[in-house]
């Protein structure tokens, strides 16, 4: 019996599953493959391209390192070489981590191969699918507050006994602090491209099919090594200072005091549980603010475990959700971030453009907000997120984006819709400085859209978000409103749609 491992791009982890459970790793046959055909199912961002693929390439000259018989290929798809790669070393049974997304788990399942294909449960959370399912089948409520302090007590972080540290689960209102004055950010650490990255930009400059952003400047991690350096200087030059402005935006400012590890989580070069460990270290031994620390600890092990575990427990139709009913199509200055005047859009448009990354508050308040207010159809949000971004996978996209930024699934994840006008924006950062629209206005030629779309938004499913407890503040203000100003904006939001947007 030769048992040999398919190890998945977003897998590249010396200690995942499938290959933890071959009893000897030495001369294991193992294979990796580019997927042309996988590749062309949605527009990716370029640098998300090079990531994954330099990433598996330096992980397979690691495994060639260790001993393994490594197989890497580039094809049409991934049936043709794993069947030549079995006939090639008589494997009999092949193992594979189970992904973390559901369409490639249904591709594995319908692949034709002749020998065994197992599947070995994924090890690069810290909670698996059935633990989930097994805390949030006798809940009533499935918030995600919850769920963290669940996890800070089964796995003992920031505890005190079975009391958390500082006598509080969070400290959210210390870190929401709007950014004044000059910031003296951390630079984020960088990396030139080796040869290997060097051949795969060629590769992908190449490409005859659809792609989205710019390829260069590449400064991304692709080997663990080299993601573990990026942990190291988050720890040390930012997370001391990352609580209070972790909310903020600032122009010019991409990175802030931001860890830039998601892309290196969710391709296995890091684990959380590390990443926890070495933020719960730092503060124990350096004493850092316990807001900074505690803040950046509940995105890991709080909001990423709990992304992924509803991902699972939600039903397979959850991305057909559309709670608001919005049709709108995705306007062109997503794809072209030089076609919209709006300065905020703009500004991370023409980042996420630049390097496939914006950190969560540009993702949540400036982004999936104006889908949401704007009444863009989820569908076309969710997918465009899916293909602008380095750190996105169906698992991260579908609930965070669907269930968090668009409430299309009408509060399963949320206990309220994220929608905002420019008050929020001009209050967290300074994009609204030299903007051609006028943040103070709700109907006037140069209204901010931002704000004739809030009002339009709310005024359009008063019904439905009168149900919603936190909305009652804000409904009362919609009421107080003149019908003839509410008139005015309504019709300002239709006009903005049947432009040329």
């Amino acid at each position: 019996m030769t048992v040999g491992v398919w190890i998945l791009g977003d897998q590249l982890w010396q200690n995942q599953a499938a290959l933890n459970r071959t009893d000897d790793n030495f001369s294991l046959p193992v294979i990796l493959i580019e997927s042309w055909q996988h590749v062309q199912q949605r527009r990716y961002h370029r640098q998300k391209l090079v990531l994954i693929w330099s990433a598996m390439r330096h992980f397979a000259e690691e495994l060639r390192g260790g001993g393994c018989q490594v197989t890497y290929t580039t094809s049409g798809d991934f049936e043709a070489p794993l069947k030549a790669w079995i006939q090639a070393h008589n494997i009999t049974e092949v193992r594979v981590m189970a992904p973390n997304d559901r369409p490639f788990l249904q591709l594995i399942q319908n692949l034709q191969l002749p020998c065994k294909t197992t599947l070995i449960p994924n090890n690069q959370f810290l909670w698996t699918e059935t633990e989930f399912k097994d805390w949030a089948s006798s809940r009533k409520r499935l918030l995600m507050e919850d769920f963290y302090r669940a996890s800070r007590q089964r796995f003992q972080v920031l505890m005190e006994g079975d009391k958390p540290v500082g006598g509080q689960w969070n400290f959210d209102k210390e870190n929401r602090q709007p950014p004044k004055g000059k910031l003296d950010t951390p630079k984020p650490l960088r990396f030139e491209p080796d040869a290997i990255t060097q051949e795969v930009i060629a590769q992908v400059k190449s490409l005859s099919f659809a792609t989205y952003g710019n390829i260069e400047p590449f400064r991304w991690a692709v080997t663990r090594e080299q993601a573990l350096q990026v942990l190291d200087n988050f720890i040390e030059q930012c997370l001391p200072a990352f609580g209070p402005y972790q909310d903020a935006m600032v122009t010019g400012e991409e990175t802030m005091w931001h860890s830039l590890i998601s892309p290196y989580l969710n391709i296995g070069l890091l684990h959380p549980l590390e990443v926890i460990q070495a933020a719960e270290t730092a503060y124990l031994e350096k004493h850092l603010n316990l807001n900074s620390v505690e803040g950046f600890i509940r995105q890991i092990l709080g909001w990423r475990e709990y992304i992924r575990g509803m991902y699972f427990y939600v039903d397979a139709d959850y991305f057909e959700n559309n709670w608001f009913n919005h049709t709108q199509p995705l306007p062109k200055f997503f794809w072209d971030a030089s076609k919209t005047d709006m300065n905020c859009l703009r500004q991370v448009l023409t980042q996420v453009e630049g390097s496939g990354y914006a950190h969560h508050i540009q993702r949540l308040m400036i982004l999936s907000n104006f889908g949401l207010i704007a009444g863009i159809s989820p569908t076309e949000v969710e997918k465009w997120f899916h293909s602008a971004f380095v750190d996105a996978y169906d698992w991260v996209m579908q609930t965070n984006v669907l269930g968090m930024g668009l409430f299309a699934d009408g509060g399963v994840l949320a206990s309220k819709p994220y929608a905002a006008s420019a008050n929020y924006i001009n209050k967290m950062s300074d994009y609204c400085r030299g903007c051609k629209f006028d943040r103070t206005v709700r109907s006037g030629e140069n209204a901010c859209p931002f704000n004739f779309f809030y009002w339009d938004f709310l005024a359009r499913h008063r019904d439905k978000l009168q149900s919603i407890g936190r909305m009652s503040f804000i409904l009362a203000n919609l009421d107080k409103m003149s019908p003839a100003e509410l008139a005015t904006i309504r019709q300002k939001a239709a006009e903005w749609h049947l432009g040329s947007h």
